[in-house]
């Protein structure tokens, strides 16, 4: 018999598509599995169903939270976790039927501690029924040392949690960083990289990732926004432990990132706009402080050494000009 695979769904008023995605789990080719539903803190239906699936598949264990965020949901599945292996699936996405054999076969024939897959965009369900039409070639993946998926992955994008694979061993004590509601699964796999040997990835499009509209980047403005920098700061300090090299790179990605938060200030109505000073204030201090880093402006494209040149020296214009041009 394979190895238990513990599958963790947090999930938040989900109650439109939690069972579409645990259907999609149930319909696995891997046949040992658990699966632990976080409900944290529900108002909708979500309760509901989980109650419905649970009493409809015997591999089910759901846990109740009272509204405590993804990560400490994600903490709270780990923690109840019997399997082997680990992953993590978002209760509004869906996965290919042979996801999780794919993963599987790859940790198995490399001897890595984690398999990643890619995935697929869809925003409605004939989307996604169409997209599971496709068939795929299962190609071998390509298998990285800690710092070369440090620089080829993470750093390129490959930032996500979830259309992973990991061994039960190597997430030991780690646990999702709590207090962030932008970029904890980049921090996530950072903190795994040092106790990491090898990682697989293949370009299977095994996940299916809804583009949901409510999602937390399509959402206004709010001070917690400000995590997509913080992320970007903690991450930077745990990169330089694995290589001093990646400073610059990570610094160019931060001032990316502050000027993407000053975009999503702009896009608020001007009374709102005017409430978020101490916002804009901390975002032009902190580029001024990253822009002293050696190489960091250099990477940059011409449109955004622009952007972060105009934002400097006239934040309040600049805002009030992006705006203009967006809703013009």
């Amino acid at each position: 018999m394979k190895p238990l695979i513990s599958v963790i769904v947090p999930v938040y008023n989900g109650q439109d598509y939690l069972e579409n995605c645990i259907i999609s789990i149930e319909n696995q080719t891997y046949d040992n599995l658990e699966i632990i539903i976080i409900n944290d803190g529900s108002t909708d239906r979500t309760g509901a169903i989980c109650v419905k699936l649970k009493e409809k598949y015997d591999n089910i264990r759901v846990v109740t939270l009272e509204d405590e965020g993804v990560s400490a949901a994600r903490n709270a599945g780990i923690d109840m976790a019997r399997g082997g292996f680990l992953t993590f699936v978002d209760a509004d996405d869906r996965l290919r039927p042979k996801t999780l054999d794919v993963l599987y076969d790859n940790i198995l024939s490399t001897g890595c501690d984690i398999a990643g897959c890619g995935f697929q965009t869809f925003r409605e369900e004939p989307e996604w029924q169409g997209q599971l039409l496709t068939l795929h070639r299962i190609k071998e993946p390509a298998v990285y040392k800690p710092v070369e998926y440090l620089k080829q992955e993470i750093l390129k994008g490959n930032s996500r949690c979830w259309s992973k694979l990991y061994r039960r061993s190597v997430v030991g004590n780690i646990r999702f960083q709590k207090g962030l509601s932008i970029g904890e699964d980049m921090l996530f796999l950072m903190e795994l990289l040092p106790y990491v040997k090898k990682i697989a990835e293949t370009d299977y499009p095994g996940y299916g990732y809804y583009q949901n509209p409510k999602g937390a980047m399509n959402r206004e403005f709010t001070p917690k926004y400000m995590d997509q920098i913080t992320c970007w700061e903690i991450a930077r300090d745990k990169a330089m432990i694995i290589d001093r090299s990646t400073e610059s790179e990570i610094t160019t990605i931060l001032l990316m990132s502050i000027m993407l938060v000053a975009g999503k200030i702009a896009m608020l109505p001007f009374t709102k706009r005017r409430l978020q000073r101490e916002s804009v204030r901390i975002c032009r201090e902190k580029l001024k402080k990253e822009l002293k880093v050696p190489g960091a402006y250099e990477g940059l494209s011409k449109g955004y050494r622009f952007k972060v040149r105009f934002f400097r020296t006239a934040p309040g214009l600049y805002l009030a000009l992006y705006h203009f041009r967006k809703y013009r």
